[in-house]
């Protein structure tokens, strides 16, 4: 394989972390404004991830962060119709991968 890099695992890892954000994007949506900890005891995400996802999130503009916690920005329902429009990509995709094995 080119370069050592497993990417079965790199796909998967991508995918977790798409997970994570979205899982820390909806539940911010739904209780907002949140902080980190309580971010965490809600998703059952450990703490270091849930700030390393804010950071990105914050980062693209869909997360502001307030001094009562995070809220999502107006850029966050394109960015969840964006997703939903990946997903269905990889999905075809998927299914044309399956078509080769």
């Amino acid at each position: 394989m080119a370069g050592n890099r497993d990417p079965v695992g790199s796909v998967s890892e991508d995918m977790e972390l798409l997970e994570r954000h979205i899982s820390i994007l909806k539940t911010v949506k739904g209780n907002q404004p949140v902080g980190l900890i309580r971010l965490s005891e809600m998703t059952g995400i450990p703490k270091h991830r849930v700030r390393y996802s804010l950071k990105l999130l914050e980062q693209q503009g869909i997360i502001v962060a307030t001094p009562d916690g995070a809220t999502v920005s107006d850029k966050y329902d394109g960015f969840m119709r964006e997703i939903a429009d990946y997903i269905d990509e990889l999905s075809v995709k998927v299914e044309e991968l399956r078509g080769l094995l």
